[in-house]
């Protein structure tokens, strides 16, 4: 797993996520932080993205929630997000990093949360006053702070601390915590799907495909459940490309055609 701004940070390849609107708005002025508009345009919302990261979930997201946004690329096998113009943006040098705006979202859980909450149209979020709110806040906070941590220390095969000590606990608890509430429904907070089984189930999809955690039957019907929609197979599809396109530009050999006998 790997790890935000306008065109004057461009380090990579930036891609139009809009064809209807890219040529209307190549010119556009750059938006200083402001009142948000509820109907962005293309230039509004840039995402900062690399394949088969973490970023990948952010435009799963964009895409359910259907609103234009700019596609920022950056190739990791060039290590971009380590230049200089991307930490100008990023200082982590981590993806996925939003910009709205003018203003920067980091941080998985941060940019979910604001972009459902940003464009509720799409109903992928509680609203403040929906009974169902403190649950979703509870899952999109579990993951980076306790799923996440347990199974990369499980993986680097890091000594476990005191519970005490330990964010998470312990591994076992971590994993069975979030089995053992899939086994109660279609989604995280039941029959109705959010932008937190997104984060879930990209996340899952990653972490059994590494085996860092065996899927319980429930657990595997919840990633194929999520994997089946129409903006999990577009997103992948997308991101094959330009992982193919990325190392061919690392390793021009790979890219080339066949010499002609």
């Amino acid at each position: 797993m790997n790890p935000d701004q306008s065109d004057q940070y461009d380090a990579g390849t930036a891609v139009i996520a809009d064809s209807q609107q890219q040529q209307q708005q190549s010119d556009a002025p750059q938006q200083q932080p402001g009142p948000f508009s509820t109907n962005p345009t293309v230039n509004d919302l840039v995402l900062y993205h690399a394949p088969n990261t973490r970023s990948a979930g952010a435009r799963i997201l964009l895409e359910e929630l259907g609103v234009p946004y700019r596609l920022h690329v950056l190739n990791m096998k060039a290590n971009e997000q380590r230049s200089p113009a991307f930490l100008a943006v990023n200082p982590m040098g981590k993806v996925p990093a939003l910009v709205h705006q003018g203003v920067l979202i980091t941080e998985q859980a941060a940019v979910y949360l604001y972009l459902a909450d940003m464009f509720p149209q799409a109903g992928l979020a509680p609203a403040v006053n929906d009974v169902m709110r403190g649950a979703y806040l509870r899952w999109m906070v579990f993951y980076g702070s306790c799923f996440e941590p347990a199974l990369i220390d499980q993986a680097m095969k890091r000594e476990p601390g005191p519970p005490s000590a330990t964010p998470y606990g312990n591994v076992e608890t971590t994993i069975a915590t979030i089995s053992d509430h899939l086994e109660k429904g279609p989604y995280i907070l039941g029959d109705r799907m959010t932008a937190v089984d997104i984060l879930w189930g990209t996340s899952l999809q990653w972490v059994t495909r590494f085996k860092l955690m065996t899927p319980t039957p429930a657990v595997q019907a919840y990633i194929d459940r999520m994997a089946a929609r129409p903006s999990f197979a577009k997103i992948r599809d997308e991101d094959a490309a330009l992982s193919a396109q990325h190392a061919s530009e690392a390793d021009p050999q790979k890219g080339a055609a066949p010499a002609s006998s």
